[in-house]
């Protein structure tokens, strides 16, 4: 397949797709952002994704330069002419382009920017490997629910992450309360009763998180939109992490110690198996 840009209706490989020095995104990180997966040729719950965006748009104070009907219009040529099967799409709203200054510039026009790039298939689900994540202190701003491109708090406590030998950092806040990962949403089983932090301007309600909260509700398992704390997390009987790219991913360790329960555990389990059938549904 080819990676595949269009930005502000030029279409181009990624190698030689360009945007302004000036873009305020680039300079000041004032834009938004969306990652949609692509399964079998086919945007998964794009719909949804471009909700969001709308949501964060607003939220800054950006006006998308294309309507939504469009943008599907554009995701749909682009994943052709890329001729993607298995990826991901990239989605970035930003004020535009303008001599540096903080104050919004009069008279700029949104730069729009979307991508295509190659993936490789997910593995089996008795393939998917479990994680090994820490914990670490939320040290991001206080407009988490806004999809924003400032991701450096993110970057930070992901690399510290990795050299620890982790998939995944795991953030909380005062009284010790988990909030959500660097890039995914956090689950834990404890009680009998799955739980997860309530949508709130701490945490970015991920696409797969609320897919998982309605699958939980099919299947009639308890669960809840709830806080809870490092202390429940590290005695759940089952911990998993959603996000676009990774779906349901269980973990095995946190902070070095093993999860109580099998990693994934039979909850878990039936979760990746339910959301497998709704992208098979969806996309095949």
């Amino acid at each position: 397949m080819r990676n595949l840009a269009w930005i502000n209706g030029t279409v181009s490989d990624i190698s030689e797709a360009k945007v302004s020095l000036e873009d305020r995104g680039h300079l000041l990180g004032d834009g938004v952002y969306e990652v949609t997966r692509i399964y079998n040729s086919r945007p998964f719950y794009l719909s949804a994704h471009l909700e969001r965006l709308h949501k964060s748009a607003v939220a800054i104070r950006i006006d998308i330069p294309v309507r939504i009907g469009e943008i599907e219009e554009i995701v749909a040529d682009l994943i052709k002419k890329s001729d993607c099967i298995d990826g991901y799409l990239y989605i970035q709203l930003t004020r535009g382009s303008a001599q540096r200054n903080h104050l919004f510039p009069v008279g700029a026009t949104p730069n729009l920017t979307l991508y295509v790039r190659g993936l490789d298939p997910l593995p089996a689900l008795e393939a998917v490997k479990p994680a090994e994540c820490i914990t670490l202190p939320d040290e991001r701003w206080l407009n988490c629910h806004i999809k924003t491109v400032n991701l450096l708090p993110n970057l930070l406590a992901r690399q510290k992450a990795a050299e620890a030998g982790a998939q995944e950092a795991i953030l909380y806040r005062s009284g010790d309360v988990v909030t959500e990962g660097t890039r995914s949403n956090v689950f834990i089983l404890i009680d009998g009763k799955v739980r997860t932090h309530p949508e709130s301007n701490l945490i970015l309600s991920g696409i797969t998180r609320r897919i998982v909260l309605d699958i939980l509700t099919e299947l009639a398992i308890s669960n809840s939109e709830e806080n809870f704390t490092r202390h429940d997390l590290q005695n759940a009987s089952e911990v998993w992490i959603t996000s676009t790219t990774m779906e349901v991913n269980p973990v095995a360790k946190i902070d070095g110690n093993r999860v109580k329960g099998t990693a994934p555990g039979p909850i878990c389990y039936r979760l990746m198996e339910e959301l497998r059938n709704k992208i098979a549904a969806t996309c095949f």
